[in-house]
């Protein structure tokens, strides 16, 4: 499995809080059956700025520490990058980081709306040849109330990244339902763990990926994990099959999930 969204580098943000802390996020890592995650320390949200070259040294480090280590996991660069008015700028002037050197990049909007901007932003990085990643949508407040402006966003070329834990209810019952009824809908393209620590931000991904298997079938999870494998080989994300309501099992499912909205 690969993980493109991780806050596993030490002392940089509100992730681990030093090299130990990620060391034992590596050995859970592996221990879960991922094989590579990218760090994507977050960068330019007002309290967090994480240049290029800071997090390409801190990699860098990681890995050989995990090489002595004997940890085998490989860990790739990138930013969790909350969108600004310099995006563009820094985006053609590389100052920011792709994850793991793709096309792709992980944008992270503010929890409460989605920027004005935000289709401008997706469409002038397609020009530029890259290919936007939203991170977490499902907890974005606008994107709960109006998922039809994240679907916008969508058909613009943006993909969305859904984090484990909203998947298996740990941000609670309603984004659990909406996270669902936005894999169902095709507005989901990945799944990463967005972990922080050990504790209640861990990993999860194999269980996440377990659920999704039980509810969605063996479709959902292939292509999932491969859309991560494309991220970090540079290829191409495929948009999952639509939820088909002809199928009892699933439709069981959404009917029950969604009555107790």
């Amino acid at each position: 499995m690969i993980d493109i969204h991780t806050h596993i580098l030490p002392g940089i943000d509100d992730g681990a809080p030093d090299w130990e802390a990620s060391l034992a996020m590596a050995r859970a890592a592996v221990a879960e059956g991922i094989t590579g995650l990218v760090a994507t320390p977050h960068h330019a949200n007002g309290k967090y700025d994480n240049p290029k070259s800071i997090v390409s040294e801190l990699v860098w480090e990681l890995q050989n520490r995990l090489k002595v280590e004997g940890v085998p996991l490989t860990v790739y660069s990138g930013q969790e990058i909350r969108v600004h008015t310099d995006l563009l700028e820094g985006i053609e002037t590389k100052e920011l980081l792709s994850l793991a050197g793709s096309a792709y990049v992980l944008l992270e909007m503010p929890s409460s709306t989605i920027p004005e901007r935000m289709s401008e932003w997706v469409y002038e990085l397609n020009l530029l040849g890259v290919k936007a990643i939203i991170a977490h949508p499902e907890r974005n407040a606008e994107v709960l109330q109006h998922p039809d402006r994240f679907q916008r966003l969508v058909d613009e070329g943006a993909y969305g990244q859904v984090t484990t834990h909203s998947l298996l209810g740990a941000f609670g019952k309603k984004i659990e339902s909406f996270s669902w009824k936005m894999c169902s809908d095709g507005l989901v393209h990945l799944v990463s763990s967005d972990a922080h620590n050990l504790g209640v931000r861990g990993f999860r991904l194999a269980e996440a990926y377990e659920k999704i298997n039980q509810k969605l079938g063996l479709e959902y999870v292939q292509t999932y994990r491969n859309n991560a494998i494309a991220v970090i080989e540079n290829g191409e994300i495929q948009i999952p099959h639509i939820f088909d309501k002809t199928d009892p099992r699933k439709w069981n499912f959404f009917r029950k999930l969604f009555a107790n909205r």
